[in-house]
């Protein structure tokens, strides 16, 4: 798991078996990987915790890689060597995991740096409103106070 947005980009992670039992309990963490082999069948339960910081949402970005992937070629686990187009075809198979993997990373950094963005394109906003209407007002200011100087009092 990976924390996008949010805070401090942490957050708190449980995982539990069917019994109940934990497996997995990790606090304000921004990033984890665990692995682990299920024991029994049933519903395995997992939740990200933010109650430390209820003031910010955040965003978790979450994968599951369950079980292995199945052979390419059905008679891959056969005592005889590969062919050079079947071990070419396994190594291009390996090769293009790898890169789903840095897509992944990539895309995560990606929307990281599009939230800080808007964030800061939000506050940037927000302030040139303010000198606007601060210029704004001290330049109504200005011209009755250069009024006064050269009007008549009566």
């Amino acid at each position: 798991f990976q924390v996008i947005t949010g805070g401090h980009y942490d957050v708190d992670c449980r995982l539990e078996d069917p019994d109940g039992i934990v497996l997995y309990k990790e606090m304000k963490k921004q990033y984890d990987s665990f692995t682990f082999t299920a024991s029994r069948n049933g519903t395995y339960k997992f939740c990200f915790s933010n109650e430390f910081s209820t003031f910010t949402h955040k965003t978790v970005y979450f994968d599951f890689q369950v079980g292995e992937d199945p052979p390419l070629f059905p008679s891959e686990n056969r005592v005889t060597a590969l062919t050079q187009m079947e071990s070419a075809c396994v190594s291009i198979h390996e090769a293009l995991k790898s890169v789903i993997d840095y897509q992944t990373h990539f895309r995560l950094r990606e929307a990281q740096g599009r939230s800080r963005a808007e964030d800061l394109n939000t506050r940037v906003a927000y302030w040139s409103i303010g000198e606007a209407i601060i210029l704004l007002v001290v330049s109504v200011g200005q011209v009755f106070l250069l009024k006064s100087f050269f009007s008549d009092k009566r």
